[in-house]
């Protein structure tokens, strides 16, 4: 269903330092190819696989209009964690880059009993998630 994302930046090294640790801890990696320099500044990383829905990519760039990119009210990208510790290293990782957090990890019982979150928002104050389900108690390290 979904392609990619993309979310502006008003500092597109800095930015992709904080992706490279925050989504590293979910074992994503930036993408091979993605262009570091030019007018964009693209950084991108992929959640790789052979079929088409295996493809979605988070890009971060500078706004193609040229003004200062902000954050969307009510807007929120949130990421697979296939484990409880995933989701702890995500917002520790946030919170050591300059992100901030708005919701510690813990279980969300409010939307479901498996259900173990953590919010945060990145330096360009975009909130993002990670989100780990099937699971009512810690695993196994």
């Amino acid at each position: 269903m979904l392609s990619h994302f993309c979310l502006g930046t008003n500092d597109p090294e800095g930015t992709a330092r904080f992706y490279d640790a925050v989504l590293g801890a979910l074992g994503l990696p930036r993408c091979e190819g993605a262009e570091e320099g030019g007018e964009q500044q693209w950084r991108g990383w992929r959640v790789y696989g052979s079929e088409p829905d295996r493809q979605i990519t988070l890009w971060v760039c500078r706004p193609f209009d040229g003004r200062a990119a902000s954050a969307g009210n009510g807007t929120m990208i949130a990421f697979d964690a296939h484990s409880w510790s995933e989701v702890d290293r995500f917002h520790a990782a946030a919170l050591a880059h300059g992100g901030s957090s708005e919701g510690a990890p813990g279980l969300r019982l409010r939307y479901n009993s498996d259900i173990y979150a953590a919010y945060v928002r990145d330096p360009d104050g975009n909130k993002l998630a990670a989100v780990c389900r099937g699971f009512t108690q810690p695993q196994e390290k």
